[in-house]
């Protein structure tokens, strides 16, 4: 098939010219639960696609997922995407009150949730909703699971179980991680799904004998966008973990031979401080990550992987990245260039006017909405009113998060508009802070927020997670380590030990769940 429009073309695409190839092979704790070709899931996805028409799915139509990562997430989302129907995948440790404003905002057809979460579940959703309840194995999909209903799948179901679609059709509302605000709605198309598995197969050089190495959760776009959509655009296979392991992830991709990964920072702090740094590298050939390292994490995790790793710059709005590092020899402090086809604005917060070289500034996105942009949030015109702006006289996306460019165009990620701080007139960004901070003897990683001071107006408080619980680092040792690594005005005025930080699925800090007057008060020179 040539030029897809849909996500469902390059399924389709991908099954016809590799379907003798592996798609998926799913590990689930600690072994290998089941393998599938392109040819055999698209029969898993046919099957899927019959039982949810069974249960009055079809074209407009929405699925609610409380999914862990399961063959059963990409089955319900391959055929959503063949029946014109639209998915709301969710993290599956949802309150009972995010349930609730979830399917009352999206008012789903048919809910799938863990049958571990059955009952909560039950209690928070309409109770008019279908409901199918699977085990998140692998049995789920094969041929006596609950969505694989042999009575469903007749003739006349699996002849009419793919739609006639079209790229603007909606495929999925993701809500946003909810790390500075209460998460909103992210409305995606076929579209969208489709540049994303071009452009993200295109950057990361995916042929079809590379595999992808999932152990992020399904519900959060990294795992969709970067490697599930990349895959199926290239014929590529995926590896999939039920979940993430810090310890045993070095040793998981070494065993699943996969060859490309994706990551956020905090997990690969978490890698680094359960992996002997002494065991064989890994091989691999290419690694995403996103968010901030300090060098020394950086230096730390290429030795490990075997291969410089690649920092990029995406939302869930912005569908497929906006910038990555692809020079011949990445670092730790750069996303890099604008991809080839975006066009940005780098804009004082302050003024509205284009940022100057080496100057902080909002970044916007230019796009169309639908295509190569979300199409907007769900049921929410204020939020739409405050992302897409006017300016130049056209309208653009605003990101809401600050980046600097140096002389060569190239971008560095500063932090949301709400991470920079001005501590006696200097601007701090608390993203760097904590970069500096989690390379402190003895630390696993670090939050930091602001908080008032009638002196210097607004200072830095840190919150610190130990490595090593019962070997804690003092205050008195993470002040002197920040005052040798910190310039003044960045060094924490209050800090405290704490056993965790409140985070996302992915591993985002919730900085508005902090709270300064809690903090351990302590006068920095």
């Amino acid at each position: 098939m040539s030029n897809p429009t849909t996500f469902n073309d390059h399924w389709n695409a991908a099954v016809s010219a590799h379907g003798d190839r592996m798609f998926l092979v799913f590990r689930r704790d600690g072994y290998t639960d089941a393998s599938f070709t392109y040819a055999q899931f698209d029969a898993v996805a046919d099957a899927v696609a019959a039982t949810l028409s069974h249960h009055g799915v079809s074209s407009g139509t929405g699925v609610h997922m409380c999914l862990r990562n399961c063959p059963a997430f990409i089955a319900v989302w391959l055929a959503a995407a063949r029946l014109g129907a639209w998915i709301i995948p969710v993290d599956p440790s949802s309150s009972p009150r995010d349930l609730k404003r979830q399917t009352a905002r999206t008012q789903p057809v048919v809910g799938i949730v863990g049958s571990q979460r059955e009952e909560d579940y039950r209690a928070s959703v309409d109770a008019g909703m279908a409901i199918i309840t699977v085990a998140e194995t692998a049995e789920d999909v094969l041929l006596g699971g609950p969505l694989r209903m042999v009575d469903a799948i007749t003739a006349e179901g699996s002849a009419s179980s793919e739609s006639v679609l079209s790229p603007d059709d909606r495929l999925a509302v993701m809500f946003t991680s909810g790390t500075t605000s209460e998460p909103k709605g992210v409305i995606l198309t076929q579209a969208n799904y489709a540049y994303i598995a071009e452009t993200m197969s295109s950057l990361a050089g995916v042929r079809p004998e590379h595999r992808w190495f999932v152990t992020l959760p399904l519900f959060h776009g990294n795992a969709q966008y970067y490697c599930f959509s990349a895959a199926i655009a290239s014929g590529a296979s995926v590896a999939m973990t039920h979940g993430f392991s810090a310890s045993r992830w070095i040793d998981q991709a070494r065993e699943l031979e996969v060859t490309h990964a994706s990551l956020f920072a905090a997990p690969i702090r978490m890698i680094l401080s359960r992996t002997d740094p002494a065991q064989p590298p890994l091989s691999l050939t290419h690694v995403w990550y996103a968010q901030n390292l300090s060098e020394g994490h950086y230096q730390r995790f290429e030795q490990l992987c075997g291969t410089g790793p690649r920092q990029l710059y995406g939302m869930t709005e912005t569908t497929a990245i906006v910038s990555c590092d692809l020079s011949d020899r990445p670092c730790h402090d750069t996303i890099g260039h604008p991809i080839e086809g975006r066009r940005i604005a780098v804009v004082s917060p302050l003024t509205g006017d284009r940022a100057r070289t080496g100057e902080p500034g909002v970044l916007l996105l230019a796009g169309t909405r639908g295509a190569d942009l979300f199409e907007g949030y769900l049921d929410d015109p204020s939020a739409n009113d405050k992302a897409f702006i006017d300016f130049d006289g056209q309208t653009w996306f605003s990101t809401g998060d600050l980046v600097s460019v140096d002389d060569d165009g190239a971008l560095s990620f500063v932090g949301r508009v709400d991470d920079v701080i001005k501590v006696s007139g200097e601007n701090v960004s608390l993203t760097e802070v904590e970069a500096s901070l989690a390379e402190a003897p003895g630390v696993l990683e670090v939050a930091v927020i602001a908080a008032p001071d009638e002196v210097r107006d607004t200072v830095p408080v840190a919150f610190v997670v130990a490595e090593d619980d019962a070997n804690r680092p003092t205050i008195d040792a993470l002040k002197i380590f920040a005052s040798e690594n910190l310039p003044k005005a960045a060094r924490p005025q209050k800090w405290e030990i704490v056993e965790s930080l409140p985070k996302t699925s992915v591993g985002k800090i919730r900085r508005f769940q902090l709270d300064a007057t809690t903090t351990e008060a302590s006068a920095n020179s």
